[in-house]
């Protein structure tokens, strides 16, 4: 068999646009899953492709509905509406048929090998200063050997076997596949440095590679963009496509997230997921806009809308290096975000904490500049509706000045000028000016020495609320 020794591939070329976010169902996704989620969504957007959501649940022993119920409702929650769901586990027959292709074709071989004599031999190659790649050990059995295996009670786990060589598959020999990435830009693998990946295991269940190629053929999908970690299987990956007789898609790699100290995030801890972030009150743009932007040439800042985000977006301009982040920074953007947002799109979400009525969108404007998250806002609504939830009591030299205070209120209507109106009096009556003025009128208003501007929020207690309130 001759193979050619060098192959490239670039765009597929007259296809729409076709990606796919492939999570597996066992456990919740983190902010870094949603980071290639969005890189594939907005990729997507920006050319007016389609976007699969394709759930990687071969493993039918981890894998749950309800992480697939929730990974559905978190990319909802970030703005993400898939074209398309497909589950692998409905697809065993596909892949069943894929493994007879590559066997017929003299593609996928047989090998007995335990862990252990794999170490053992990967070790010897390395002290012989040689690459700790499988030599293909298993080809070289006799018909006799794999049956002697058999009768032991050894099933063989199943190698794709490379084009790496020209005729003898124990000579391999530099074999280049190239293609230009769409985060990284033009990249290199030579298949001759690689094993022969294990496609399917002993027990007969697959490894992440068949699958996640077969289903890319026959979804039609033309861009693959997902985790750096995944670049060193991209030539095998690109050999297999070929081998089932397709084109390869084109291939991303953007850079992994971390923690500000280093470490990378795990499904399984639970660390930073979308739902926990959701349940924590942080907006869904802040979320996406970090998980976008960080690690870019792009400065980090909030983008209001996926539009926006999408306007922002260019995958080429992704660092190579892993991003820190630290968490507080999803609040610095949130908070952003909330100081900016109209009354109709919060609207709906005040109502859920109560907060309705003539009153609730003055009550917005007038709040929404010292909260973090929407969710604080209900604090200030009792503060303005019943009063001050705990109000300490006035110092001796300010319980003279808080009385002259309340027995000098302007009359109504009131309006956002009474404060002024109402501290110019003061002032004249008291001497006092500055902290010394305001800061007993604030805590005798809300019990708190900050918050919103008492000029708003005196026309909202309005002159009977204010005096409700008079130590």
């Amino acid at each position: 068999m001759r193979l050619a020794n060098a192959m490239g591939f670039g765009y597929p070329q007259a296809m729409t646009v076709t990606v796919r976010f492939a999570p597996s169902p066992t456990g919740h996704i983190h902010i870094g899953n949603a980071r290639t989620a969005l890189f594939n969504w907005l990729f997507a957007r920006q050319r007016g492709g389609r976007f699969i959501l394709r759930f990687d649940d071969t493993d039918t022993a981890r894998s749950r509905q309800e992480y697939a119920d929730q990974i559905q409702t978190d990319l909802h929650w970030l703005g993400i509406r898939p074209d398309v769901t497909a589950h692998q586990s409905v697809r065993f027959d596909t892949y069943a048929a894929a493994v007879e292709r590559l066997k017929a074709a003299g593609l996928l071989y047989p090998c007995w090998e335990t862990a252990e004599e794999l170490e053992r031999r990967r070790k010897i190659r390395l002290s012989r200063r040689l690459p700790p790649v499988y030599g293909r050990e298993a080809l070289k059995l006799a018909e006799t050997d794999r049956k002697a295996f058999g009768d032991d009670g050894r099933k063989p786990h199943w190698r794709f076997l490379l084009p790496n060589f020209s005729d003898d598959p124990f000579s391999p020999q530099r074999t280049e596949v190239h293609w230009d990435d769409v985060v990284r830009g033009p990249q290199t693998v030579d298949l001759a440095s690689m094993s022969d990946p294990v496609l399917v295991r002993e027990d007969g269940t697959y490894l992440y590679t068949l699958p996640s190629v077969v289903d890319d053929i026959d979804l039609s999908v033309s861009h693959v963009i997902r985790g750096d970690d995944h670049v060193t299987n991209t030539g095998a990956q690109i050999a297999l496509f070929r081998a089932l007789g397709a084109q390869p898609p084109a291939f991303g790699h953007h850079n992994l997230l971390t923690t500000a100290s280093g470490e990378g995030l795990s499904k399984r801890s639970g660390a930073l997921s979308i739902k926990s972030l959701a349940e924590d009150g942080i907006e869904p743009m802040a979320v996406a806009s970090l998980a976008v932007l960080i690690g870019t040439s792009e400065s980090v800042s909030a983008a209001r809308s996926m539009d926006e985000l999408a306007e922002r977006f260019d995958p080429a301009a992704t660092s190579k290096s892993a991003a820190k982040f630290d968490p507080a920074e999803l609040v610095t953007l949130n908070k952003v975000l909330i100081h900016a947002m109209p009354f109709e799109e919060a609207r709906e979400r005040l109502a859920e904490h109560g907060i309705s009525g003539s009153l609730a969108e003055p009550f917005w404007l007038a709040v929404r500049g010292n909260l973090e998250k929407l969710a604080d806002a209900e604090v200030w609504w009792k503060i303005v509706q019943e009063g001050p939830q705990e109000r300490p009591e006035p110092a001796p030299e300010d319980a003279e000045f808080l009385a002259i205070a309340f027995d000098n209120l302007p009359p109504e209507p009131w309006d956002r000028m009474t404060w002024k109106i109402w501290t110019d009096r003061l002032k004249e009556l008291s001497g006092r000016k500055g902290r010394v003025l305001f800061m007993p009128l604030r805590l005798a208003l809300t019990g708190r020495e900050q918050g919103p501007e008492l000029a708003d929020l005196l026309p909202l207690l309005g002159r009977e609320g204010t005096l409700a309130r008079r130590p």
